[in-house]
């Protein structure tokens, strides 16, 4: 399977990466990660180029590795710096090093051409410095799953009546229409509903007893980031769809890492207007979450069960799907992009172009 590589993943929470060194899958690619003295993350290609014995089974010599099986050593930009016995450093004693950038106790990655690597294209929202809202961050979410599967279901609101019906979902929401934007850079699906019963999760977090109005939003970043904007408001309210901050708004942010063609990390955390000085909030919210992360879990493993599996038709696809159909067309594009070089951008003397 191709990923996008030109992108910015998540590695892990900062609190994942010390001094140790530690084997990390992303893309398929093994990569050992550490801190060096100064306290920045190094991650190199988790392999020796001489007998490729993992080097995240070598040790640290200060900021550096030394290959356990002939004390090869590299440095953290992935210079080989010494070779016991020899004093000469061929040019291919070298090991890969991966852009690493960290922010909000989170580590980025970028796994594809080093001089595209921008962090200013790293995803971030405002209401991380905000001090109006609480910034917590949950776990790490192991699914025997392609992360386009899990990618799809942060962009579909209809599953949450029927996958999560007692903690993010209900059945007043079956048959409400769900609106859906792909104009943006970010694929967009979203639903109101109004008057009904409040979900389990403001029952218990919100202690919500009578109707409410409800959101929900549905944001996906290419390749793989989804911010779930939902809350609610008493129905008496009315309030306008410009104004869920006047409401309980709390923002699920997924970080989805794919680790192979059939295993995902979803790392994921929340961002609220409440409770924001309450630590039992957040361990409450966390304990609900992981309810209903671990439906989401159960159904796109058993999804991935039956695509492994020969199939003699091809699913269909209904009105739901449009948000995750633009999808998959933008990673097949970005995907389509990274095989070639463009090398006409700057085009030469020798033709003119009328376009």
């Amino acid at each position: 399977m191709e990923f996008v590589r030109n992108a910015w993943y998540v590695a892990g929470w900062s609190s994942e990466i010390d001094e140790e060194l530690r084997r990390f899958t992303i893309l398929g690619e093994h990569i050992v990660m550490y801190r060096t003295s100064d306290g920045s993350v190094a991650a190199l290609e988790d392999r020796c180029p001489h007998r490729l014995l993992p080097l995240s089974r070598g040790k640290r010599i200060g900021d550096d590795i030394q290959c356990g099986y002939h004390g090869m050593t590299f440095d953290c930009s992935g210079k080989c710096v010494r070779i016991p016995g020899q004093s000469n450093l061929p040019a291919s004693a070298y090991v890969e090093a991966f852009p690493v950038h960290e922010r909000y106790d989170i580590v980025w990655i970028w796994m594809g051409d080093r001089d595209k690597a921008d962090p200013d294209e790293i995803f971030d929202m405002p209401e991380f410095d905000d001090p109006a809202w609480a910034v917590h961050q949950g776990d790490a979410l192991h699914l025997q799953s392609n992360y386009l599967n899990v990618a799809e279901n942060l962009v579909d609101p209809a599953h949450v009546s029927f996958v999560h019906p007692t903690t993010l979902g209900n059945a007043s929401s079956e048959n409400v229409p769900v609106h859906v934007s792909t104009e943006g850079k970010a694929i967009v699906a979203w639903r109101w509903i109004r008057d009904s019963e409040p979900i389990g999760f403001f029952k218990t977090f919100g202690r919500f007893t009578e109707n409410v109005d409800r959101w929900h939003y549905y944001y996906l970043h290419t390749p793989c980031t989804a911010v779930i904007d939902f809350g609610c408001a008493p129905a008496k309210d009315n309030i306008a769809e410009e104004d869920r901050n006047d409401g309980n708004r709390i923002f699920a942010l997924h970080f989805i890492t794919p680790v192979t063609e059939s295993y995902s990390i979803d790392r994921w955390m929340h961002i609220r207007n409440t409770a924001i000085d309450d630590e039992t909030a957040s361990e409450s919210m966390d304990a609900m979450f992981r309810i209903a992360f671990q439906e989401d879990k159960d159904v796109l493993e058993a999804i991935q069960r039956e695509e492994d599996r020969p199939s003699k038709r091809r699913p269909i696809r209904i009105a739901i799907d449009k948000g995750p159909m633009v999808y998959r067309k933008r990673i097949n594009e970005m995907i389509e992009r990274e095989r070639t070089q463009d090398l006409a951008s700057s085009p030469t003397p020798a033709f003119v172009y009328h376009d």
